[in-house]
């Protein structure tokens, strides 16, 4: 019962700063595409009031990169802002694929912090023919 106690204190405590981090929507998505690729709109998004440098990246089921295109793959996104980015993953033969879409924010240089975060979603391609 202590321990609960201090628990409680704690979160009461604490300021919700880690709450608060990096975002990416959606985070789940399933795609039916009659080509030999399929396309995954994404909107990485900065919770913080300073701007942030992002990198976007595609990953197979195993985090292996994938040569996928991604437009834009590396920007700027400015303090609570989103923007949409357009990732286009080759089947490569397969009828079925699945991906991680990941949002990983670059710190800059001067800054005082240099943790580079990522999140990433899960994603599932299938062809139709």
């Amino acid at each position: 019962m202590r321990t609960i106690g201090i628990l409680a204190a704690l979160a009461v405590a604490l300021p919700p700063v880690a709450a608060t981090g990096q975002s990416m929507t959606p985070m789940r998505g399933e795609v039916r595409s009659f080509t030999d690729a399929f396309a995954v709109r994404v909107f990485p998004g900065n919770p913080y009031d300073q701007r942030i440098r992002v990198e976007v990246h595609v990953y197979d089921q195993d985090f292996q990169p994938i040569d996928a295109r991604i437009t834009p793959s590396v920007f700027l996104l400015a303090g609570q802002a989103s923007r949409p980015v357009l990732v286009v993953v080759p089947f490569d033969g397969a009828s079925e694929r699945k991906v991680r879409i990941c949002t990983e924010s670059i710190p800059f240089p001067s800054e005082q912090t240099q943790i580079r975060a990522q999140i990433c979603g899960k994603f599932f391609g299938h062809r139709r023919s």
